[in-house]
């Protein structure tokens, strides 16, 4: 969040917010209208609940989009596993429908309430969480001063600080320190990110690794995956995955450039599936026939573009391939996660704008499992090089399981970090009737 937003929601946190009620109204059906909320559960998003608070200790995770929803699911089975109840707030509808397909009953799904003091006050009212978990970066101000007056233990678990919100916070050390000593406790990805937190005024901080290399791989529905593999034969592919606008079309421009040399088929994943019509579009300009899995389209040997524009089938997509290319990373900045390519033994391209996945990059760069393109041209010559190099590819691909597998460990040492705070709730959970622990 910046420092101006964080003012305008340090201000609403400690107005009565009776000014802003008229607003958000607007705001919510604007977001609606624009697909990016859920009209029947609107109401979530002022703090109104949807769903019965079960009898017993209850832990509040928060994660952002489908990125930090995936990293934080192993934690939450192992938080399940001690017979605490957990509810988990998103705040995409994305993350939403990930969330009911990944772990379906074993957390309570609501979308997160808006950083303002009456929908937070009205969410905490009700729900009384013992414990707050919040992945990677997820800073609001409203929420974490109201937790705070409640002695209500807040972790940000994974935790993560971009250059950018770094440089933002820290021109106002005043409202940082009192936004972040509130936090009970940060368990960072990295030592730059704890580090980080630290000089902003977190009083508690750690280094556990990052979660997402703790994940399981990706799911993915067999019987399609067989049905494509046998559409492809020996097609050779590659996939560029999690893209964003200026993206698509350079992975088009490339598949043009490559086509009469290696007749692959290019796979397309957009990070936002509801552009795909304009995506198609614009590929179609280009002179490349698409063939989309929302319509169920067969892949003929005239098909140039696959564009996955579904969510939640990553493992899929990526199965079909040895080579990806990850997106934001070319025109936009931030980067995408590398894990999930790298863990299915894919060999990973990127461009260099990675900023916010720049410690998985360095680890994978440095076992010669990732490679860095400048520009559309060099992405095109590093495809071409690995669809005609099996050599090369394969080093690439055993690397980067390799890279993965020595990463892993955050989850063991962020689940030590947390036990001050969940022991005490096991503890009381375990000693309910069981009747109790299943309502």
């Amino acid at each position: 969040m910046s420092g101006r937003m964080a003012r305008f929601a340090l201000g609403a946190y400690q107005a009565t917010g009776t000014l802003l009620t008229p607003f958000v109204g607007g705001y919510l059906a604007y977001r609606a209208a624009k697909g990016k909320e859920d009209r029947a559960r609107r109401l979530e998003r002022s703090g109104y609940a949807s769903a019965d608070r079960p009898a017993g200790p209850l832990v509040w995770f928060h994660a952002a989009s489908v990125g930090e929803t995936n990293a934080v699911i192993p934690l939450i089975r192992e938080i399940r596993r001690r017979d605490i109840h957990v509810i988990l707030t998103t705040g995409t509808i994305t993350s939403a429908k990930l969330a009911a397909e990944r772990i379906g009953n074993e957390a309570i799904h609501q979308y997160v309430p808006l950083d303002l003091k009456p929908a937070v006050s009205r969410f905490l009212e009700y729900w009384q969480p013992d414990c707050v978990l919040i992945a990677e970066s997820e800073i609001w101000p409203a929420t974490l001063m109201e937790l705070g007056r409640r002695r209500i233990p807040q972790i940000l678990v994974n935790a993560r600080m971009s250059d950018r919100s770094f440089a933002r916070w820290s021109r106002r050390p005043a409202l940082a320190e009192a936004l972040f000593e509130n936090l009970a406790l940060v368990i960072a990805q990295s030592d730059v990110d704890a580090e980080r937190f630290r000089d902003l005024g977190a009083r508690h901080v750690m280094m556990s690794g990052n979660l997402k290399v703790d994940t399981d791989a990706p799911p993915y529905d067999a019987a399609v995956f067989a049905d494509y593999k046998k559409q492809l034969g020996g097609r050779k592919t590659w996939a560029a995955i999690s893209t964003f606008d200026g993206e698509e079309k350079a992975a088009g421009i490339v598949h043009r450039a490559l086509k009469e040399r290696d007749e692959q088929l290019t796979i397309i994943v957009p990070r936002h599936p509801e552009r795909a019509d304009d995506i198609e579009a614009e590929l179609v300009k280009l002179g490349l026939k698409v063939a989309r899995r929302t319509r169920g389209d067969a892949l003929t040997p005239d098909v140039d573009i696959f564009l996955g524009d579904t969510i939640g089938e990553m493992g899929l997509y990526l199965r079909l391939t040895e080579v990806a290319f990850v997106g934001r990373s070319l025109f936009a900045e931030g980067g995408q996660n590398p894990l999930e390519p790298a863990m299915l033994g894919c060999a990973v391209l990127s461009g260099s704008n990675v900023q916010n996945f720049r410690e998985a990059y360095q680890k994978l760069a440095r076992r010669g499992s990732a490679r860095m393109v400048r520009d559309t041209e060099m992405l095109a010559k590093g495809v071409h090089y690995l669809l005609t190099n099996d050599g090369a590819r394969r080093t690439m691909i055993e690397a980067g399981i390799g890279a993965v597998q020595e990463m892993r460990g955050a989850l063991t040492a962020t689940v030590k970090g947390l036990e001050p705070y969940i022991n005490p709730l096991t503890v009381k959970a375990r000693l309910l009737p069981k009747a109790a622990l299943q309502r």
